[in-house]
């Protein structure tokens, strides 16, 4: 059995000539800018390929829609755009950005860019590390924010329902009070009754 040739085992890795090389096509492609009709295998690579264009150009993405399936409740497309500038606190500013891309997945199970907007209403960054601090440690707060409120929520829905269920159980007592007083107002009034016909039979 032949051994390869240097040269064989040189073509095995950079292709065929005129055939650019799996590395070298990776590398283009991840060099690229999303377009309408660029398709991907997976939700996941889609994104990851949107993630890896906006740190290089010089944006966070994050998610703006997302529709499911009416049949089996599969989400079937994707909306994802900028977050808005660095350290910009203003929300208005933040969501009228809008530099995003939509994927929706097609019936092959491929997910096809159907849009894609380019310009974004700010300067973008070339070092994101600090920006993405700012945004992680803003959403951190947030978070903390959100379940301190749902568990004030959860507290005041267990109060009220404590507070119903004892006001019932007053209702009820009232109830069984009332029902008391007017049987012994019967009751007087029966032997008022027996007493006057006692002294009428004198």
């Amino acid at each position: 059995m032949d051994n390869p040739s240097v040269g064989g085992l040189i073509q095995q890795a950079v292709g065929a000539p005129g055939e650019p090389s799996t590395e070298q096509t990776q590398l283009e492609t991840n060099q690229q800018e999303p377009h309408e009709g660029m398709f991907f295998e997976s939700e996941q690579e889609a994104k990851s390929f949107y993630d890896e264009y906006a740190r290089r150009v010089g944006f966070l993405t994050r998610v703006l829609s997302s529709r499911k399936s009416e049949r089996d409740g599969s989400v079937i497309s994707r909306g994802l755009g900028c977050r808005g500038a660095c350290g910009n606190r203003s929300k208005g500013q933040r969501e009228s950005c809008l530099a995003m891309v939509l994927l929706k997945k097609e019936k092959q199970g491929r997910w096809v860019v159907r849009k894609f907007v380019r310009d974004h209403n700010h300067p973008l960054v070339a070092h994101l590390l600090k920006c993405r601090r700012k945004l992680d440690e803003k959403d951190r707060k947030i978070q903390e924010l959100t379940a301190e409120l749902r568990i004030k929520k959860r507290l005041s829905t267990a109060y009220r329902e404590q507070l119903n269920t004892f006001m019932k159980d007053v209702e009820d007592h009232n109830g069984h009070l009332s029902a008391k007083v007017q049987l012994v107002f019967d009751n007087l009034k029966q032997l008022e009754a027996e007493r006057q016909e006692l002294l009428h039979r004198k």
